[in-house]
C-alpha cells in the first residue's frame, strides 16, 4: 500500500469511493442533502488537494483532502474497510503536520472512534456542519506525545 499525491484523473475514482461510504456509513443524512452534498463533492474533486491510498495492484481504496494542517476528508471504499488505507492516509496527514485537526460527523459511528483510537482528542462541537445543516460535527486534533 502506498500513499501518493492524487490529479485531476483521480476525482472519478475518489468520488466512486466517496459515494460507496458515505452510503454504507452516513444513512443519517436525509436524500435531499445527500445528492446536495453530492453535486458539491463531485464538483470540487478535481482540484482539491488529494491525498490518494492506493492498493499493491495501484488501484485507489481511499483518499484524503488535505489543506491547512487539516483533514477536510477522508474516505475508503467499504470494500477496503480495516486493511490499513485510512490509517496510512492518517500517518501521512502527520507528516504533513504534526497537530492535525479533522472534524467528524458525530452521527457517523465509525468515524470518531477511528479518529480517537489513532491519537485524536475531542476539541468542540458544532450543531451543525458548514452548511448549516442539521448534523453535528465534533472537531478533533492530534494530540502530540509527550
Amino acid at each position: 500500500m502506498t500513499v501518493r499525491p492524487g490529479t485531476a484523473q483521480d476525482a472519478p475514482r475518489a468520488f466512486a469511493i466517496w459515494k460507496a461510504a458515505v452510503e454504507a456509513t452516513h444513512g443519517f443524512l436525509s436524500e435531499a442533502d445527500r445528492i446536495e452534498i453530492a453535486a458539491m463533492v463531485e464538483g470540487m474533486l478535481p482540484q482539491a488537494p488529494l491525498w490518494i491510498a492506493q492498493d499493491e495492484a495501484g488501484e485507489a481504496q481511499g483518499f484524503m483532502i488535505f489543506a491547512d494542517g487539516m483533514i477536510e476528508a477522508l474516505f475508503v471504499d467499504p470494500a477496503a474497510h480495516g486493511r490499513g488505507h485510512g490509517s496510512a492516509l492518517v500517518a501521512h496527514a502527520l507528516t504533513l503536520a504534526p497537530a492535525v485537526r479533522v472534524d467528524a460527523n458525530e452521527q457517523a459511528d465509525n468515524a470518531l472512534p477511528f479518529y480517537e483510537a489513532k491519537g485524536f482528542e475531542r476539541i468542540g462541537r458544532s450543531d451543525h456542519d458548514d452548511c448549516g445543516r442539521p448534523y453535528s460535527i465534533v472537531h478533533l486534533r492530534y494530540r502530540a506525545a509527550p
